[in-house]
């Protein structure tokens, strides 16, 4: 603006001074000298005025330099900025694909390491540990994945759960569980094939129920007759003779007690037996009669006045305890016990010079049975791979070096033969040898109305407050009632 002012100014002084030139002037001195000095007036107005132009467009061109070097300045931090931003942005993408590519490959591996069939088996504590020893080798071998997971309380969570659609494809369990499973639809049927023929009778039989097989057995357990070797030469052939030893003993002060009862139900039954006893009675085909109970039978009875007896001569406590009578065995402070299999473990640290036979027999001679149990596999009848689940079982299971595995990790008489004809532990031969003997423990729903009343009514009879007519009628009663309204 201020340079326009400028170039106006020089302007009309031009146009001025070309005017007095073009009209001439006076002759008089006066007024010539008068234009001359106003001329060289002029002259140095226009000089004056071209200079401030030219510095006016000095200074214009410099601002404008200025402003173009700002601009310039400008372009190059903004050029500066873009560069940086798209740096970062490169960095970020370069750093996504890193995380995405890190992210690829165990997802890559996940989906290997569950690539193929997957089977979840459900397992106690003890057993859980040797099925997962065998599941890198079925994934090598065969490409099937197993799960295997503890659950607590396992039969009741599979009541629950299989029928949910949530349940396992595979689950060890007891025979005696059986009947509760089949009745509700949740166990599938199993064939064996030839391979039943490598299987112990008995053990087929514990998982057979309405003489179709439910289950693939894995090993057998029953209670054993310990004896002290330090105490006893020999073991006694009948319970009067066991009575005799062990009162001697009493006598001399070598023993506290005749025998340390474990329990009064399962841990007790095979004097329950030995005397007669029995707790359902059984058809031609050996299927346990729910309508049959024996509490009350002539030879429970009997079983129960010679504990009773026992008690009042100070032979036996009046209580039972597990780990209590294990304690006075294992310090030679009873000369015999009624155990299992799990207890070797504990008796063979103490020390104690044990042996294992067989029960003594009855009054009348009769074999003193125990309950024979049988653990095996049961298949899910709900489970989406109950044909995967039942070939696992009888093509891969089914041969000696898994059943081999099975017992090495968990010792107990196997139901595999070629197994069990191989054990060289003379303590598991032992119960082996007892076996065959043994009384196939009821697996119909009956019996979960037994436990709960014959326990109370031992315990009656072991502390004197009823007879063991009076405790077993009335437990015979209350189990007859419970089963009619199941």
């Amino acid at each position: 603006m201020k340079s326009k002012k400028f170039y106006l100014m020089l302007v009309l002084v031009l146009f001025g001074a070309l005017f007095l030139v073009a009209c001439g002037g006076s002759d008089e001195p006066e007024e010539t000298t008068t234009t001359s000095e106003t001329t060289a007036e002029e002259a140095v107005v226009d000089t004056e005025a071209t200079a401030e132009a030219e510095a006016a467009m000095a200074e214009e061109e410099a601002m404008n330099a200025e402003a173009t070097a700002d601009a310039e300045a400008a372009m190059a931090e903004e050029d500066a900025m873009n560069a940086e931003a798209t740096a970062d942005a490169e960095a970020a993408m370069a750093e996504e694909e890193a995380m995405a590519e890190a992210t690829e490959e165990p997802m890559e591996e996940d989906a290997a390491a569950t690539d193929g069939p997957t089977l979840t088996i459900w397992a106690d504590e003890t057993r859980a540990p040797v099925l997962e020893t065998l599941a890198e080798q079925f994934k090598a071998d065969y490409g099937i994945t197993l799960v295997i997971e503890q659950v607590a309380e396992r039969y009741e969570q599979f009541n629950i759960a299989a029928p949910a659609g949530e349940g396992p494809d595979i689950m060890l369990a007891a025979h005696d569980r059986l009947g509760g499973f089949v009745e509700s639809g949740l166990v599938a049927p199993i064939d064996l094939g030839a391979k039943v023929d490598n299987f112990t009778p008995e053990s087929v039989q514990g998982f057979t129920y309405n003489s179709e097989l439910y289950g693939m057995p894995y090993a057998t357990e029953n209670l054993a007759f310990f004896y002290n070797k330090d105490l006893i030469d020999t073991p006694p052939a009948t319970w009067d003779e066991m009575v005799e030893m062990g009162q001697a003993l009493m006598e001399s002060g070598d023993a506290t007690q005749v025998i340390a009862l474990t329990g009064t139900t399962y841990d007790i039954f095979p004097l329950n037996t030995g005397f007669g006893g029995y707790i359902f009675g059984q058809d031609a085909d050996g299927n346990y009669d729910p309508t049959d109970v024996g509490l009350d039978s002539e030879g429970f009875i009997a079983s129960g006045d010679f504990l009773q007896g026992l008690v009042a001569d100070g032979l036996i406590s009046n209580t039972t305890d597990w780990d209590t009578a294990h304690v006075l065995f294992e310090q030679g402070d009873v000369p015999f016990l009624m155990a299992g299999p799990w207890a070797l473990n504990r008796l063979r640290d103490s020390g104690v010079n044990y042996g294992i036979a067989t029960f003594p027999t009855g009054p009348n001679g009769e074999v003193s049975a125990p309950f024979l149990g049988v653990q095996g596999f049961v298949v899910n009848a709900l489970s989406e791979n109950v044909l995967l689940a039942q070939t696992f079982l009888t093509e891969l299971v089914a041969n000696d070096d898994i059943m081999q595995a099975l017992f090495d990790a968990d010792p107990r008489p196997s139901a595999w033969i070629p197994v069990l004809e191989k054990i060289d532990d003379p303590d598991i031969a032992a119960f082996g040898e007892v076996a065959p003997s043994a009384s196939l423990m009821p697996s119909i729903p009956a019996m979960s109305a037994v436990w709960g009343t014959w326990d109370p009514a031992i315990a009656l009879i072991l502390q004197e407050q009823e007879t063991a007519e009076a405790a077993l009628t009335n437990a015979a009663t209350q189990i007859r009632d419970a089963i009619a309204e199941q």
